[in-house]
């Protein structure tokens, strides 16, 4: 099955409780116990791969080519974060999407895009060696 033959993407929820190793004093990228930056893009990345799910044929994945992320508001230790990924464009390969993290209150603490590329798994790994 190719890319062109697959479902189309889907829009994706996913929740995550903000924990002492997400924080940006774990992960090196500040001195505050927040949410990093760093791990909020990572579930960002998470959603945006379980979105483009549907459109990958055997024997393909995607890969991560472009992010651009607004993080808006701080997320304490304990925080439940809620991640969305919307598709918005597919040409091909590409898929664009949406992203954005709330509180279960509705506060917005992130907003951006994500942009995912198709690819043949095996035929991506032998380009590696």
């Amino acid at each position: 099955m190719t890319a062109s033959a697959a479902s189309p993407a889907s829009s994706v929820e996913l929740t995550f409780t903000v924990t002492e190793e997400d924080t940006a004093t774990a992960l090196g990228s500040g001195s505050l116990p927040v949410l990093a930056t760093p791990r909020l893009l990572a579930w960002c990345e998470a959603a945006t791969c379980a979105a483009v799910e549907p459109a990958l044929g055997a024997g393909q994945t995607s890969v991560g080519t472009r992010v651009s992320l607004e993080h808006s508001a701080a997320s304490p230790v304990g925080a439940e974060v809620i991640v969305s990924a919307d598709p918005t464009h597919r040409d091909g390969r590409l898929h664009r999407f949406r992203v954005s993290g709330r509180h279960t209150d509705g506060k917005v603490v992130a907003t951006g895009e994500v942009t995912r590329v198709v690819v043949d798994t095996d035929r991506f790994l032998a380009r590696l060696g």
